[in-house]
């Protein structure tokens, strides 16, 4: 049976998950009967949550007797290090572009490595149905893209499909509505080169993992040539050179959903191997008689870390199950090994590390994660690498979008300006604007809630690295100091109520605090330490008008990713299974003004 292998990229809502899931409906993977949902691959919560994939899924569908493996890649420039990695897997990509939106920052990101590889692109214009959408013109407009990430001229050949997958329709021409995605198929099949096949011993690069409880790791790869057997013997070559010697106790392939065990897989297929020990992503599975090394995989460097501490405050233990630095330590080591872009480092204390990811997002995946396995551990402030080149200090600087309507365009711009931004470009599209800037990382954290309050919450921003620049000079903080619990106890209602004046609380009445807690913002630039558990003085003298309702303002309540760009030096983000509590690093007052920072 022939064998195509595709991988989908895109930027991040373009709709890659809900095309799988047309595609294997029109494969026929299920039954009849059966009740599979929507974004059948976006597997765990948080993905179902955010609506966004994190991690990318093999699925494999049969279509006119072919099998096309096809991989589900993540939008965001994130999670760039499960991009590069699963593209070594295929053998063409279908870009997909939003016929309204066009191409995207992280579609620029995605396409770059995959042309870099010398795959195959076909594209897909996507969501033809949206009002006022300019298919035409995004056509040109991917030509161009293409063209400027140095494509060759047979990448540039590419052929093109349009449609709406969400209405599960694809055609040559997008004022031609068919009734299937048949047309996205048959190109897949007609441009999409076989794998190249050569002769030799066994080769296969691992690039992707999985674990089961009861087999341990599983390596994911595609075999390059000669051929795998159930039971074989196999050489692994690390990644510095070294050679181990394993055997593969079970074989298996996708089909659909899941994996298929199979006594022997032919080169070309992508498989999965059971039983090989203590291989890592990137090294090579070769003959045993004579192994040759693949290139392995070359990954993006991090941008960004956080110091991730054991939980020590007042209510340590009452919420998660796992709360020792050794359990944080152990399930640390464990994210390393499949999640490629991550690195830690201990530091001079036993219960912190500092680990260090791709951007906020990409870190606070891993602490949503932990904190619903039940682990409980505070954050500190992220922080940018720096890095020195040639003796000059390097800061990360990233291309940034921004999408908003005109009217409120100046306040964005002058947001981005004082943080050390430049504007490289202005287009009016409608009645929006796209304007483009280049901004030091540390400039873009904690901004998205102050952009999304400036423009009531219109304005949409995407942002990827770029490069390494020489440092731009100090960027304002936060403004606002904290309101800050002088003492542990309830919440009292009466007592917000009399410090609303104050500034904007956080917590809502009734609920647990304790000393160093921070409670609210100021509307001050100081930290004001306020005691909000006093209750009202009960005395038998009355007065009239005394007791007036307290009418209290709902509490914020922020996600991890806005607590995290939200807090100052001297604070962590306290995470629980239940809670998100802000904290000063010093509880006490006295200790605070001591250590000033």
């Amino acid at each position: 049976m022939k064998v195509k292998n595709i991988a989908i990229i895109a930027h991040v809502d373009h709709g890659k998950t809900t095309l799988v899931d047309k595609i294997m409906h029109y494969c026929s993977i299920f039954r009849e009967n059966e009740n599979t949902g929507d974004l059948i691959l976006d597997n765990n919560d948080l993905e179902r949550e955010r609506g966004i994939t994190i991690t990318s899924k093999n699925v494999s569908v049969i279509y006119k007797d072919t099998k096309i493996n096809i991989i589900d890649t993540p939008g965001h420039a994130d999670f760039g290090g499960e991009v590069e990695r699963v593209l070594n897997m295929a053998d063409g990509v279908l870009l997909l572009v939003d016929a309204f939106e066009g191409p995207m920052p992280q579609t620029r990101f995605v396409l770059q490595k995959a042309i870099d590889l010398g795959l195959k692109p076909c594209v897909v214009i996507n969501k033809v149905d949206k009002e006022n959408c300019t298919p035409d013109e995004v056509h040109e407009s991917v030509f161009d893209l293409m063209f400027e990430l140095g494509a060759e001229e047979w990448q540039l050949d590419f052929p093109t499909v349009y449609g709406s997958a969400k209405h599960n329709w694809m055609s040559d021409d997008w004022k031609n509505q068919t009734d299937n995605i048949e047309p996205l198929l048959d190109m897949v099949l007609e441009h999409i080169p076989a794998p190249k096949i050569e002769e030799g011993t066994v080769q296969m690069l691992i690039t992707s993992l999985d674990f089961s409880s009861f087999t341990g790791r599983i390596a994911i790869g595609r075999l390059q040539r000669g051929t795998l057997k159930e039971g074989m013997q196999i050489a692994l070559v690390k990644r510095d050179g070294k050679i181990v010697k394993s055997k593969i106790k079970e074989l298996h392939t996708f089909e659909g959903l899941g994996r298929k065990k199979v006594t022997e897989v032919k080169a070309g297929d992508i498989c999965a191997l059971v039983g090989l020990e203590g291989f890592e992503i990137g090294d090579t599975v070769a003959d045993v008689e004579n192994p040759e090394a693949l290139k392995t995989i070359a990954i993006d460097e991090p941008t960004m870390s956080m110091l991730f501490t054991i939980n020590d405050s007042p209510f340590f233990g009452k919420d998660g199950k796992f709360v020792t630095s050794r359990h944080i330590r152990e399930r640390l080591e464990k994210e390393l090994e499949k999640n490629l872009a991550l690195r830690m480092e201990p530091t001079d204390s036993a219960d912190k590390f500092i680990v260090f990811g791709r951007g906020v997002l990409h870190l606070s995946v891993l602490i949503e994660t932990m904190r619903r396995e039940g682990y409980e551990l505070q954050i500190g402030q992220p922080q940018v690498i720096i890095k020195e080149i040639d003796g000059v200090k390097c800061e990360p600087v990233e291309e940034m979008t921004i999408d908003l309507p005109e009217d409120v365009s100046g306040t964005a711009i002058n947001m981005v300006t004082i943080r050390k931004g430049e504007m490289i470009s202005m287009e009016g599209k409608g009645d929006r604007m796209i304007c483009k800037f280049l901004i030091p990382s540390r400039g873009i954290i904690g901004m998205r809630n102050q952009l999304l309050t400036a423009t009531a919450g219109e304005a949409i921003m995407t942002h990827r690295f770029l490069e390494y620049q020489p440092m731009k000079g100090g960027i304002p903080e936060r403004q606002n100091g904290s309101l800050v619990s002088m003492e542990t106890g309830s919440a009292i209602p009466y007592s917000i109520d009399k410090l609303q004046d104050r500034g904007r609380f956080f917590v809502n009445p009734n609920e647990d605090i304790y000393e160093g807690q921070v409670i609210g913002e100021n509307t001050r630039q100081d930290d004001m330490a306020v005691n909000i558990t006093k209750t009202k003085k009960m005395s038998n003298v009355r007065s009239s008008g005394a007791d007036d309702k307290a009418k209290i303002i709902p509490a914020v309540k922020f996600s991890l990713e806005e607590a995290l760009e939200y807090i100052q030096k001297d604070e962590y983000v306290e995470v629980t299974p239940h809670h998100l509590r802000l904290r000063k690093i010093y509880l006490k007052e006295t200790d605070r003004k001591r250590n000033k920072i």
